[in-house]
């Protein structure tokens, strides 16, 4: 097969993804590559904000593990975008396996700050059950369906007997600190509990060497240095796609055409998909003519996409202690493990589990960032700026015990109502295998057709086997369906291809 540098590519959106794939395109010489985006902006779920004079992400946050293998940590290194600390040696060889070593304070709804010695047994627990969660991976008949189940089955035996000793108010609460660890976990995974987040293939999660990192001039900085590479005019914005049409029975020069909202029809020979996992949960049935593959769909229902939402809050003076990292709320009412609320619109505000401090304080004055996960976090993003800040203030006022703390400003972010998005990122849902993520990945038309192959390419962090929900996978994905189209016009047959080039 000649190398057809002809070839007709259309990506749709131009999140990091999709400018992965069009930047290693264009540099092998392919000269039609056009990439399509719904919104006014590049970047997707990268996006930087401000809140007064601090650089904030209302997207994206970390570098998680920025280390050589990391593509992420390589390029802002190369564009010179991180402090020098992240750079070090040291910083790149620490393993944190996916929990950064934070130093913590923790508060109790009774409006106590509590000592290390009162919540750490829980903390402890918790750390080892969930490195038991992701040890079933590839061992048939995990014992539970859900993290979140297999977790509480192992807090009560346990606490049974390792807590047997231990009076019963230090007992309550150190399942109260569960509840809380659990909350932490929903925003880990973008998922509403941890009863929907699957055990059986929890392990696919991959983790990197080095201790997370931040961009100290904002995330989107990456975007406007990669976008800097790309030639003028390849991404048209404000152009939404209404549906492509693949495996045109009209065996002409191009299998697909893809129609836009505003009529406009684009002739190709492939197109990468790059949409979310949460977009194409909803607008499947639209977007793809004739339908995707069952397969391919039930793995979409499969996996999990769900919202995990910031609110920065800005404060005169700090209450917590100078080394202080993250702060986690204990409500004391929560014994019975709980990671979702019983009534969202009175407390929803329960579902946010703390605050992680930005700092250096000279860069961001006294700033917090809240999160909150799950159906009280969709429910967050329907009230008003004023009613979200006043319900902050009243919990900041009753966990401290201070009823004269007032924030200055808030900010919010509302990825769930975001059409182009409809959430966060994806996890492992109940019932999920190493099948469904190779199904995310497989083109269209699928294995065994006689039509012309990859038609339809899919990238996008849902699609990376194990780096799902992080910027480092998504970009990967991009790489990977270039290369994908890249490798099928080289001159070498591609079934004689080895697997991992495909």
């Amino acid at each position: 097969m000649s190398r057809n540098l002809n070839a007709k590519i259309v990506i749709i959106g131009s999140g990091i993804s999709g400018i992965a794939a069009a930047d290693r395109l264009v540099k092998a010489g392919y000269n039609h590559v056009r990439i399509l985006e719904a919104t006014s902006r590049s970047g997707g779920r990268i996006k930087t904000g401000k809140l007064g004079d601090s650089i904030v992400e209302i997207g994206a946050n970390w570098i998680h593990g920025p280390s050589e293998e990391n593509p992420i940590f390589c390029l802002a290194r190369k564009y010179g975008l991180l402090d020098p600390e992240a750079l070090t040696p040291e910083n790149q060889a620490i393993d944190i396996g996916g929990h950064p070593p934070w130093t913590s304070n923790v508060f109790s709804s009774s409006g106590q700050k509590l000592n290390v010695e009162d919540y750490s047994p829980a903390l402890e627990m918790f750390a080892e059950l969930l490195n038991e969660s992701a040890e079933f991976q590839n061992q048939k008949g995990e014992p539970c369906a859900s993290v979140g189940d297999f977790i509480r089955a192992e807090v009560k035996q346990k606490a049974a007997e390792k807590w047997k000793d231990v009076d019963p108010a230090t007992r309550s609460l150190q399942l109260c600190v569960i509840s809380n660890m659990l909350k932490v976990e929903c925003c880990v995974n973008g998922s509403h509990s941890m009863d929907e987040v699957g055990l059986g293939a929890f392990g696919q999660y991959k983790t990197l060497p080095g201790l997370d990192c931040t961009f100290p001039r904002g995330y989107e900085g990456l975007i406007k240095n990669l976008m800097s590479e790309l030639p003028d005019g390849l991404v048209t914005y404000n152009r939404p796609v209404r549906c492509v049409h693949w495996n045109n029975a009209l065996k002409g020069e191009n299998p697909v055409t893809v129609q836009c909202d505003d009529g406009e029809k684009i002739v190709a020979d492939h197109v990468i998909v790059t949409v979310p996992l949460g977009y194409l949960k909803k607008h499947h049935s639209t977007l793809f003519q004739p339908p995707l593959p069952l397969h391919k769909l039930h793995s979409i229902h499969r996996l999990g996409f769900g919202t995990n939402n910031k609110i920065f809050v800005e404060f005169d003076e700090p209450w917590w202690d100078p080394d202080c990292e993250v702060i986690y709320l204990v409500w004391e009412d929560e014994e019975s493990m709980v990671d979702q609320v019983p009534d969202v619109q009175r407390s929803w505000i329960k579902k946010l589990f703390g605050f992680t401090v930005l700092k250096p304080t000279e860069r961001y004055g006294h700033l917090l960032c809240g999160w909150i996960a799950g159906h009280e976090s969709e429910y967050m993003e329907t009230l008003s700026e004023q009613d979200v800040t006043h319900d902050v203030t009243q919990l900041v006022r009753r966990f401290t015990g201070n009823p004269t703390i007032t924030p200055r400003r808030t900010l919010r972010s509302q990825w769930f109502h975001d059409i182009w998005t409809c959430g966060s990122y994806s996890h492992i849902g109940k019932g999920c295998s190493e099948q469904d993520l190779d199904n995310m990945m497989e083109p269209l038309p699928p294995k065994g057709s006689q039509s012309q192959p990859l038609q339809v390419l899919f990238a996008g962090e849902a699609t990376h086997p194990c780096y799902f929900s992080t910027v480092h996978g998504a970009l990967l994905t991009g790489l990977r369906e270039a290369d994908r189209l890249i490798s099928h016009y080289s001159s070498v047959n591609p079934s004689k291809l080895p697997m991992s080039k495909l």
